[in-house]
Formats: C-alpha cells, structure tokens, sequence
C-alpha cells in the first residue's frame, strides 16, 4: 500500500524530514486526534483558509484549541473584512478538502500567517491532503517547505 500523501510526496521532493500517520478510524475531535498521534493537543496545527478579497485568500495556522482572532488578523492584514472561505473556496484555493488542508503544496502561492504558539512546539502535525491521515514534522522544517511565512499574535488571548 502506498503510504504517501499529496503532502508527504511535496515534502520528500523537498527533503524535508517527516512522518505521515494515519488514524485507524474517523476523527472525532483534537483531543482524540493528539492522543493518537501521541502528542498534546497545541501540536495539532489547523490550517484556515479566510476569504480577504475576490479570488484572494490567506491561510491562518493555529495551535490547538486556540481560536483565530478576527480583528488581529483583520488589523496585521490591513482588512476591514474578511470572511472563512466556503467548502468550495478552501478547495479551490489550496487543493485540498477541507479536514486535510496543509500549507505545503498548494497549487498557487498563498499567504501563510502562522500563530507564535505553532513555532513554540518541538513537533507539530498538519494535514496530509487526506482526511485520517496527518504529517508529523518540526515547525522549523514547515517553515522551511513553505518558505515565506508570516509569525504573530494571530489567535485569541
């Protein structure tokens, strides 16, 4: 069975170390996701895609149960508004459905605004591409597949 996912291939063309897990059944909530995974909840990284204007997106990493603050993103982005793209929006612009959006190997270039809180953790998991399955990997070795990364305050005190 091939083990590798739209993710994982992205990273090892990269040569950036990584683990891809797979959950043996559905995913019920972060708490059940990280003990899995044998990590805490704050390394389970969320990617979440705001709509900022026609046809122009921004993904937001948080950590956890943090919650994105709309008026810091909103303030750091210049923005009075924003919206959270739709189902068909997040796909469109990252590739992926959502349950398994990565930042790494989006089909066009995206800003990627990434909590300090994400940066903080000795390993983190994001999406894979497919839902149930995950990557493990070091934030430093994100930051180095993604490439041009905005770090700040952008969750909820």
């Amino acid at each position: 069975m091939d083990e590798s996912t739209p993710v994982s291939r992205a990273l090892m063309a990269l040569h950036i170390p990584h683990r891809v897990f797979r959950h043996a059944s559905p995913v019920h909530s972060l708490e059940q996701a990280a003990r899995e995974r044998g990590q805490t909840p704050e390394q389970v990284v969320r990617s979440i895609v705001f709509r900022v204007a026609q046809g122009e997106y921004v993904m937001v990493l948080i950590a956890g149960r943090r919650q994105v603050s709309w008026p810091a993103v909103r303030r750091y982005l210049g923005q009075s508004r924003m919206t959270m793209a739709s189902e068909a929006e997040v796909l469109t612009a990252t590739g992926y459905q959502r349950g398994a959006v990565s930042p790494v190997g989006l089909p066009a270039p995206m800003r990627i605004l990434v909590d300090e809180r994400v940066m903080e953790q000795t390993e983190i998991s994001v999406g894979s591409g497919e839902r149930g399955v995950t990557i493990i990997l070091n934030p430093e070795d994100l930051k180095r597949a993604i490439g041009e990364i905005e770090i700040g305050a952008y969750a909820e005190k």
